[in-house]
C-alpha cells in the first residue's frame, strides 16, 4: 500500500497538534503539548498524555505509530512499550511520552521542561478528562 506523505513535511507543532488528536481519538488524559526547540537538541515539540493502564498505553502507541504510518510521518524509535509504564515514540521532530496516571507526577516533564511553551490544542482540558 502506498505511503500518503501529506503530512511529511508538516512543522515539529502541527505535528504535535495532529499527534494529540490520535491520542484523544484513544481516549488519552492530561493530553499537554509543548514548544521545547529553543532549550532542546532533541526535538522541537513533545506531546505528554496519561493512560489508565498497561493495556491503554500500548494502544495508544500502537494507534499512533498507525496514523503515523498512514500519513507519512516519520518515526525513528520506541522505548518503554513492554513495560508500559512510560512510553516513548520518537517522531524525528517530536516526542510523544505516554504514561500510566501513576507515574507521570514522579517523571514530572512538564516540571522538567516548564520553559516550554505550551501549543494550543484544538479540544479543551475536559475533552482530555472525562468527567
Amino acid at each position: 500500500m502506498p505511503q500518503n506523505t501529506l503530512h511529511a513535511n508538516l512543522s515539529a507543532r502541527d505535528k504535535a497538534v495532529r499527534v494529540a488528536g490520535w491520542l484523544l481519538d484513544k481516549k488519552a488524559k492530561n493530553i499537554l503539548a509543548l514548544d521545547v526547540a529553543p532549550f532542546n537538541p532533541i526535538c522541537e515539540a513533545m506531546v505528554v498524555a496519561s493512560a489508565a493502564n498497561v493495556r491503554q498505553a500500548k494502544a495508544l502507541a500502537d494507534y499512533v505509530l498507525e496514523r503515523c504510518a498512514e500519513e507519512g510521518v516519520s518515526y525513528l524509535g520506541m522505548e518503554g512499550y513492554h513495560v508500559g509504564q512510560w512510553v516513548l515514540l520518537d517522531l524525528n521532530d517530536v516526542t510523544v511520552h505516554i504514561f500510566q496516571e501513576e507515574s507521570r507526577p514522579f517523571y514530572n516533564l512538564e516540571g522538567l521542561w516548564s520553559e516550554g511553551k505550551v501549543i494550543p490544542l484544538p479540544f479543551t482540558a475536559t475533552e482530555t478528562n472525562p468527567a
